[in-house]
């Protein structure tokens, strides 16, 4: 495994004063050259720490404008998602799509479960405008792998991409369920080590995409987990490079 190129293909970005130059700051302090990036704070740590145990939901809307005027400037380095409330009618996310980059869509936050018509809408514009859509699942009815197993199959022109290495950090079924869904990939945040190597062994490095979720988690804790793997470095640059173009639509650099 060689440091670079990486491309973070999961980092959160809060409207908060020098949230972007700590961003930034946290990429050169690790090697990352480039990064997706999704609103962050849409929901107090405290309450989305008491949702993901008890359920509930809020409605607050992503700060969207935050993540597109933060990453403008950045020549190409961060890479802008559309943090979407299906609680919105989709027409909101159609009328900025052509801004963002991607989709991303959380049961975790906003409480809508992946077979809800409001989420397929707002998959359908994301196929209208070629968007990979990035998911967290949950442990519970409407929100699990295997409601994402079942939107992709339903949308087989979109790739999809289950963020968090699936639910809690050993979802060995996870890998399972998705293995034969040719359009999702995972996403390695918060997964322990033995199921990064369970998804490259399982999926095929070409199925994999490293992620930090910076800033609950720094991208050097990610990238150490992948240190001790000693991957070949084909797979290494699979990972960190160049599966993430290739979702983004983007010649491999």
């Amino acid at each position: 495994m060689t440091a670079r190129p990486v491309l973070d293909f999961h980092v959160r970005l809060a409207p908060r004063p020098g949230a972007g130059e700590r961003l930034l700051s946290a990429m050169d302090d690790s090697g990352l050259e480039r990064a997706v990036v999704c609103a962050g704070g849409t929901i107090d740590l405290d309450r989305l720490a008491r949702q993901l145990v008890e359920g509930g939901y809020v409605e607050t809307d992503a700060d969207n404008d935050t993540v597109l005027k933060t990453c403008a400037d950045t020549d190409g380095r961060l890479v802008p998602f559309y943090f979407a409330n299906p609680h919105r009618p989709s027409e909101e996310y159609r009328s900025r799509a052509a801004e963002f980059r991607g989709l991303e869509v959380s049961p975790a936050v906003h409480g809508i479960g992946l077979a809800d018509p409001r989420v397929e809408e707002l998959v359908g514009v994301a196929a209208e405008f070629g968007h990979p859509v990035y998911v967290v699942c949950l442990s519970r009815p409407g929100a699990g792998v295997a409601d994402l197993v079942g939107v992709a199959r339903r949308f087989p022109q979109v790739n999809f991409v289950l963020g968090h290495s699936g639910i809690g950090n050993i979802d060995f079924h996870a890998l399972t369920l998705i293995r034969d869904e040719l359009n999702i990939v995972l996403e390695t945040s918060g997964g322990y080590t033995c199921v990064a190597e369970a998804a490259v062994s399982r999926l095929g490095a070409e199925r994999v995409v490293f992620g930090s979720e910076y800033p609950l988690q720094h991208p050097a804790v990610e990238l150490a987990k992948f240190q001790v793997l000693r991957l070949p470095p084909e797979q290494w640059r699979q990972i960190a490079w160049d599966n993430a173009h290739r979702l983004l639509g983007e010649e491999q650099q």
